[in-house]
């Protein structure tokens, strides 16, 4: 069975890739830049952009199961599965296991989520197998929305989240990929073990870290004002601000026993993932 890992040269798809290292010869990464792939002894290493359906046709040749990462922040991002999901079909792949986002839908709050819930559907409709991993928001991004003054800002009021640890996912995709006849069909919703305010978020990572941190709730008219020196689309900026709207709203105060149910194991701790991020 050979498996080909999209997105290898990211946090998620690199770990991933090396969880599957001993694969040698039946692990292909899809890469865009392949000199920034992990080195995995006898991995086949694949150039390939998500819009470029021949390119993709050609890099997922004689692959069983697909780990699709879900594209970049883009405008176009939704064309860009639709593109790459096509070309796995053609290309005559079995299974597809996706990294969507918990609640995906066209009525989620965090508007990136709507393009998942997009992207599922066409996986649903491509005649291929597949697998859907519903992340909540990763517990190590804490970190960079922090960023050097150890301070998260936005408005995300008194909501909770049950952060997930990256390296949970990647060990969750693995698993899935070496032996996904079990999950096909599924949607899995991948959390922490816990839901938290971003206030005690701060709290945790302070405790974590040894370092003070702290949570600035902020009103839509701050966090517009806040980041409108960035100079990108409003778009962007938008679902910026729906990450803490999302966690406002409730919609992300979800706690699930997938995690554990996959790896035999409960859900990393938020402490735990931000002291250890990918």
């Amino acid at each position: 069975m050979r498996i080909a890992v999209t997105g290898a040269t990211g946090k998620i798809g690199g770990a991933v890739a090396r969880e599957l290292s001993d694969l040698g010869p039946d692990l292909r990464l899809v890469v865009r830049s392949p000199r920034r792939a992990p080195e995995i002894a006898g991995a086949d290493v694949v150039r390939a952009e998500y819009a470029d359906a021949d390119a993709c046709r050609t890099a997922f040749a004689d692959v069983d199961v697909l780990f699709l990462v879900s594209a970049g922040e883009a405008a176009d991002r939704i064309e860009q599965h639709r593109t790459v999901i096509r070309a796995a079909a053609d290309a005559g792949v079995g299974h597809v296991v996706y990294t969507s986002f918990l609640g995906a839908s066209a009525e989620a709050e965090f508007t990136l989520a709507r393009d998942h819930g997009a992207t599922e559907e066409f996986l649903r409709e491509s005649g291929m197998a597949w697998t859907v991993l519903r992340d909540s928001f990763y517990a190590d991004v804490l970190l960079d929305f922090a960023g050097e003054d150890r301070t998260v800002r936005g408005p995300g009021g008194e909501g909770r989240c049950a952060f997930v640890a990256r390296a949970d996912v990647a060990e969750v995709a693995a698993a899935i990929l070496r032996d996904p006849s079990g999950w096909a069909g599924r949607t899995l919703d991948l959390t922490g073990p816990a839901a938290v305010s971003l206030g005690e978020a701060a709290a945790i990572m302070t405790g974590a870290l040894g370092e003070e941190y702290r949570y600035v709730d902020e009103t839509l008219e701050e966090a517009h004002a806040s980041r409108s020196s960035y100079g990108v689309p409003d778009w962007m900026v938008e679902a910026w601000i729906s990450t803490y709207t999302a966690i406002a709203s409730g919609q992300l105060d979800v706690v699930s026993d997938d995690v554990a149910t996959v790896l035999g194991r409960p859900a990393t701790p938020l402490a735990e993932a931000v002291a250890s991020p990918l």
